[in-house]
């Protein structure tokens, strides 16, 4: 069973065309954040650094290397990046009422909670603090890419 590090730039294949994320930060009671880059490709970047550094496409928790095998995506690490001083993403959850009107959110830092009543435009693109289905998981890499 592969698992990930921090670091690790995985390439997954999608069809003819590759798709690359990168495992950000471990937490002791989640699973691994990857930030999915932008862009398909048909063959491997020469400057895996440069792709790393490229643009985020979105950010999620997610067992990674299981979910990759039960989608059955052929993929492989391709580099590892010192992402050292790299800060922990916060996340974003809303907590609704009995209507499922959404009264406020909470923002989790892998740390700690705050809140917000009325979230600024910043905060309303945080990741959301979910672990996707391997089925949401491709629809991103998917989306990604396009």
């Amino acid at each position: 069973m592969q698992e990930f590090n921090p670091g690790d730039l995985i390439e997954i294949g999608l069809g003819d065309d590759l798709v690359y994320a990168i495992v950000t930060h471990d937490h002791p009671s989640y699973p691994t954040v990857v930030r999915g880059l932008k862009g398909r490709h048909g063959t491997r970047p020469d400057d895996t650094r440069a792709l790393a550094e490229g643009e985020t496409a979105f950010t999620v928790m997610i067992p990674l290397g299981s979910v990759l095998r039960k989608l059955d995506l052929p993929h492989e690490v391709v580099g590892t990046m010192d992402l050292s001083g790299t800060s922990f993403p916060t996340f974003r959850m809303p907590i609704r009422d009995k209507q499922g009107n959404i009264v406020y959110w909470w923002f989790w830092d892998g740390r700690g909670l705050s809140y917000e009543v009325e979230p600024s435009p910043e905060q309303s693109e945080m990741p959301m603090r979910e672990i996707p289905s391997a089925e949401r998981f491709l629809d991103l890499l998917k989306n990604a890419a396009a």
